[in-house]
């Protein structure tokens, strides 16, 4: 059981949370605290930014290959453009798969899909604005307290 407010974990028969003060009215099922609120909505918000990450690697990749690949225009770029092109194009498909990976892992309530937003909200951080909104978000509704006992819950619940 846990507080509907807080998520924190609660006893059988205790009538108030010990972490909020919050009176418990009758048992509270997994599946009503801040992480189950908020897990769907966070797995389909991973899914649609990782899918624009996506879509930037994939143009990033076709350009570095085709404008400043060998046989693209002689424009005179220096020859370090396209092999950073191309580590940048890597690095935006390699976060973007796994943060659809993420978010479907978030929408099944699978355990290893809890550790795999987080590390991607820590990192999404520095992508202002919306990298850093999704990543506070992320923090927020996975890193509170109870959250970890919440999620297992959630996870258990579904059959994992």
């Amino acid at each position: 059981m846990f507080c509907d407010s807080c998520g924190a974990a609660l006893q059988p028969g205790q009538g108030f949370c010990t972490r909020c003060g919050k009176q418990v009215i009758g048992p509270v099922a997994p599946g009503s605290g801040r992480v189950a609120r908020h897990a769907h909505l966070l797995g389909i918000l991973w899914i649609a930014y990782s899918a624009v990450s996506l879509l930037g690697g994939l143009v990033l990749m076709t350009v570095s290959h085709t404008i400043f690949g060998p046989f693209g225009p002689g424009n005179g770029a220096p020859l370090f453009i396209r092999p950073l092109l191309s580590v940048i194009a890597l690095v935006l498909l390699t976060k973007g798969a796994l943060g659809i990976a993420a978010g479907w892992g978030l929408l099944q309530k699978v355990e290893w899909a809890r550790v795999l937003a987080i590390v991607l909200g820590v990192i999404s951080l520095i992508n202002i604005p919306f990298g850093t909104a999704l990543g506070i978000y992320t923090l927020w509704v996975l890193v509170s307290p109870g959250a970890d006992q919440e999620y297992q819950a959630l996870a258990r619940s579904a059959g994992q």
